[in-house]
């Protein structure tokens, strides 16, 4: 075959398209997906990027969505007595709900007044308080085995988890998170009002 034949010409363009061909449509299926993967986490705030496990079912649930909520994260426990603040959480949950608060339970043994399984908190919290907001399962929330999450609280508050029901109220944004003890019921004032002064901020997560 000479160097200049149709023929070599033919089979080069042939095989160069036969080779970026497949790239090209690998590369536009996955340019999008790529991007809202990033998007999405950009909107994420960092104190909210977390997979945590739900307490019914131990199924992997990202944080991420509730992104742009005023989120509660607060520890609890069975055998306390600060137990029937579930009680006033799900009232105040289902209260501002719709406005876009959501009130985030973690179970934890580190005050010794939970020893239960995930399926008997899930069952107690259900049955004995009608718990409908978000659980997780048990966890640790202070020292060097913290669930990441309440070590990132620990660092933008200055402190941990006192006690059981201790309490911490996210921001839309993340950027701003402020701390309530045990001692304060989720309907004390200074509580309720920090929720609605949060609720009504219209900022978006950075």
């Amino acid at each position: 075959m000479k160097k200049n034949s149709p023929c070599l010409h033919i089979l080069s363009w042939t095989l160069w398209v036969s080779a970026l061909a497949p790239w090209g449509l690998l590369h536009a299926a996955d340019t999008p997906q790529v991007t809202a993967s990033g998007a999405a986490q950009a909107a994420c705030p960092r104190v909210l990027q977390h997979t945590v496990l739900r307490l019914q079912d131990e199924k992997p649930q990202a944080l991420c969505q509730y992104a742009g909520q005023v989120v509660v994260v607060v520890n609890t426990a069975s055998f306390c007595g600060f137990t029937p603040q579930y009680k006033g959480l799900e009232a105040l949950y289902a209260k501002y709900k719709d406005r876009g608060l959501v009130v985030l339970g973690f179970p934890s043994n580190d005050f010794s007044q939970e020893p239960d399984s995930n399926a008997k908190i899930a069952d107690f919290c259900e049955n004995t308080f009608g718990v409908k907001f978000p659980m997780f399962v048990k966890t640790t929330v202070r020292g060097p085995d913290a669930l990441p999450l309440f070590k990132q609280l620990a660092e933008q508050t200055g402190t941990t988890p006192k006690w059981n029901f201790y309490k911490y109220i996210i921001s839309r944004d993340g950027q701003h998170v402020k701390s309530f003890s045990s001692m304060t019921g989720p309907q004390d004032k200074a509580f309720v009002q920090e929720i609605d002064k949060q609720l009504a901020a219209k900022g978006s997560p950075q």
